[in-house]
């Protein structure tokens, strides 16, 4: 067995191996400041990958993407030497994209870069209900108010749409086709979704399958970070906090808030 973490390879990584052992390094040096049990509270990994089409091939033999348990399982191998104490239903996601997140765990020496999801941000002093109000495009009410009960929220093009699958979609944050409104022209109509996440105690925004590249985008603007967050993949959520601008496509905004300002 190759030595996963003694060598040191500055330079990109040029077969199957090297990559393999550039993954495994990194997410080993991240799960180790969770050595001694730590790790029990662990809901899952995901893995991103930014790596140039003509090479993506090596990259998908390295994460045995045609056998996904089996990387999980080199990982896990990692946990069990070094005492990480991983609980037993963790997850591990692998998603090839073409920009890295910006809240992920760049990972050394490679384009690739690491989530851990965990419970541990759990904020209880949140509202379960908050607000979502148009800032730019024409959507059917001006204002949407939303609870954690509410279950999974769509947002999209038009109220009721026929999908891909053939079955029908509701959008509960709908903008209307036949509108005049520039915005509305960019907005797919199955967007994006919005969710209470129990373990963060938040709303979390998802992307779907019309909202991520390289169809029409999501992206969130927050009021003390101007450097836009870009969804890239539909499993991970973004968590919302006060005053989040959520970009749709190319013009329109909903403005999310724990506020109601038609009260004021």
């Amino acid at each position: 067995m190759f030595n996963l973490f003694n060598k040191r390879n500055p330079e990109p990584p040029q077969d199957v191996k090297a990559i393999r052992e550039l993954l495994l390094t990194g997410i080993k040096q991240e799960l180790q400041k969770l050595e001694g049990g730590e790790g029990n509270h662990i809901k899952g990994l995901a893995l991103f990958i930014a790596c140039p089409p003509a090479e993506k091939y090596m990259y998908e033999s390295a994460v045995f993407a045609e056998d996904e348990q089996r990387f999980k399982n080199e990982i896990q191998r990692i946990a069990d030497d070094f005492a990480i104490d991983l609980p037993q239903n963790w997850t591990m996601q692998t998603n090839f994209i073409e920009e890295l997140p910006g809240d992920a765990i760049k990972l050394t020496g490679i384009n690739a870069a690491l989530y851990i999801r965990t419970p541990e941000h759990v904020v209880v002093t949140r509202s379960k209900t908050a607000f979502i109000r148009p800032l730019n495009g024409e959507s059917e009410k001006t204002s949407y108010k939303i609870n954690a009960t509410d279950g999974k929220i769509n947002i999209g093009r038009e109220h009721k749409v026929q999908v891909s699958d053939g079955f029908f979609r509701i959008n509960h944050i709908a903008f209307p086709d036949a509108s005049l409104n520039e915005a509305n022209k960019f907005i797919s109509r199955q967007h994006a979704h919005i969710e209470w996440d129990a373990d963060t105690g938040s709303f979390l925004l998802f992307a779907d399958d019309g909202g991520i590249p390289p169809r029409n985008k999501v992206k969130i603007r927050s009021v003390n970070d101007h450097n836009p967050v870009k969804l890239n993949v539909t499993e991970l959520g973004h968590v919302l906090e006060e005053g989040d601008q959520i970009i749709l496509g190319e013009l329109a905004v909903l403005e999310f808030s724990y506020i109601d300002t038609d009260k004021n």
